[in-house]
């Protein structure tokens, strides 16, 4: 899946080792195993526009300072070129990803803003026989792109002697791409270009800690891109208000969607509304608990009802409080369906009454169903007869099992002095700004994504209190779709409006 684990408990360190990938045994001193670069010259087209460009597939190394070897990671860059086969140096490089953790980068590839894309069919499930053609909003039009693998997904590996622990973890993880991107730019002669950071999902967690080391080793970031964040990890704990607070915009946005509130007003308005009352009415309810007595629960009950569709009795049973799964399987239970996760606008029809299990129902979503093998049948096609490249047969797409399941979250947000479990690297953004306050930061999201709310990404860059210089760098975007909003193809043309100005902002 593009980002199983987001909004999951999070999970202590593990010293088990994980699994090996099927060319994990890479000794730490050769490369035997991993796959011989390959590169083409392509050429991609909108029908007004061309654009020459060499794309190539490639294990980068991921070194210590002493230079040992701790993994290999794979890429696949796209670089256009003039009539000569020459690069331009002074042209942008963006380095994108997915999350996870445990995702690799296909989905926001040929989902979304690589050259190449598989075209989506409105919410319908596609079939086996779905198009790839070129993306005209692909962001190659403003830069140069290379997707990287987090190690331990795609076709990106862990070295042997490097305990997996290292890799599979928030600092670890940074630091690998930290790494993985020195080397891509030294390798590639571009120390000079503008150099962009464009994560997803826990990608955007990724980039925060990234956005803050890049700067300590004297990488200048130009630009990052946020696209449905989540900087928090405190509101994905059982029990977090924040959790409830950040999840009724997006229950409202499902539920007019779906006919069940909001009639006959605009989607926008609807939540801005639905934001308004998760800060002014429901947060003070959730604060004072069982000090808010019965009679006013009862009220503020009633009026959540009236923007989640679900009954005020139940909400009030429920003090409030309604986990994700929960509603999904009650908003739209008298149509046997199930709304989904990542976006809630997608469904399927209800599991067996056997399948009773709430954690596997958190995993069964229709809207990564709908899409994920696709792209990587169109990445795997793409790589093998475009580019020549020999990989492995076994590419990991989602490897949520062996990499997330071990996650070690300890983190230390600087300034704090504190390691902890489930930190807020929203501290880290503030703190990459304020060192560069010539970086620019774009955060995008929309209103059905159920796995990185909106409503909570603007309380954590809210609570760092940037100067107001600082918050004229942070461009907000705001779509209706969900977690992954190049599969919305409107949403996509607007974001390549919106990005193509990020990234002409000076």
């Amino acid at each position: 899946m593009a980002d199983e684990s987001t909004k999951a408990t999070p999970q202590e360190a593990s010293s088990a080792e994980a699994p090996r990938h099927p060319y994990a045994s890479v000794p730490a001193n050769v490369a035997r195993g991993v796959p011989n670069p390959a590169s083409a010259r392509l050429s991609w087209t909108d029908g007004e526009r061309t654009i020459d460009y060499v794309s190539t597939a490639a294990h980068l190394d991921v070194r210590d300072d002493s230079g040992r070897l701790e993994g290999k990671m794979f890429s696949l860059s796209y670089v256009a070129v003039d009539g000569e086969g020459q690069a331009d140096a002074a042209r942008p490089v963006t380095f994108a990803y997915n999350g996870g953790p445990g995702s690799a980068s296909v989905p926001i590839n040929f989902g979304g803003i690589g050259p190449r894309r598989v075209e989506t069919d409105g919410t319908s499930h596609l079939a086996a026989s779905a198009r790839t053609t070129d993306n005209p909003h692909t962001l190659l039009k403003d830069s140069d792109l290379v997707f990287l693998d987090a190690l331990g997904t795609g076709w990106s590996v862990v070295a042997d002697g490097c305990d997996p622990a290292t890799a599979f973890s928030v600092d670890g993880d940074a630091d690998a791409f930290a790494r993985a991107i020195m080397d891509w730019l030294e390798k590639n002669h571009r120390w000079s270009s503008p150099i962009y950071l464009f994560g997803e999902s826990y990608g955007t967690f990724r980039n925060a800690v990234l956005m803050r080391l890049l700067g300590e080793r004297s990488v200048k970031v130009t630009g990052v891109v946020m696209l449905s964040a989540i900087w928090d990890w405190v509101q994905t704990l059982p029990g977090e208000d924040l959790y409830y607070l950040g999840m009724m915009p997006t229950y409202a946005a499902a539920a007019q969607f779906f006919g069940r509130a909001g009639a006959g007003v605009d989607p926008d308005e609807w939540f801005d509304r639905a934001m308004d009352f998760a800060e002014d009415v429901l947060a003070p309810a959730l604060l004072r608990g069982d000090r808010l007595g019965a009679e006013r629960e009862r009220d503020v009950a009633r009026q959540l009802s009236e923007f989640v569709g679900l009954p005020a009795g139940f909400l009030a049973r429920r003090h409030l409080r309604v986990g994700l799964t929960e509603f999904r399987r009650r908003l739209l239970c008298d149509e046997g369906r199930v709304c989904g996760r990542l976006d809630m606008r997608f469904c399927s029809d209800e599991p067996s009454p056997m399948q009773e299990s709430l954690d596997w129902l958190g995993g069964e979503d229709a809207a990564d169903d709908a899409v994920e093998a696709s792209w990587t049948n169109a990445f795997r096609a793409f790589c093998s007869d475009e580019l020549g490249y020999e990989g492995p047969s076994v590419y990991l797409g989602q490897n949520w099992e062996h990499v997330g399941h071990t996650w070690v979250w300890q983190h230390e947000v600087p300034g704090t002095g504190e390691k902890v479990g489930a930190p807020n690297v929203a501290g880290d953004v503030a703190l990459a700004m304020r060192r560069n306050p010539t970086m620019k930061l774009a955060i995008i999201g929309g209103r059905y994504d159920a796995a990185t709310t909106f409503w909570n990404v603007r309380h954590d860059l809210s609570c760092q209190f940037l100067s107001p210089a600082l918050q004229e760098r942070v461009t907000w975007l705001r779509y209706g779709c969900g977690h992954m909003a190049y599969v919305d193809e409107p949403t996509l043309a607007a974001m390549d409006r919106d990005i193509h100005g990020f990234y002409e902002r000076a």
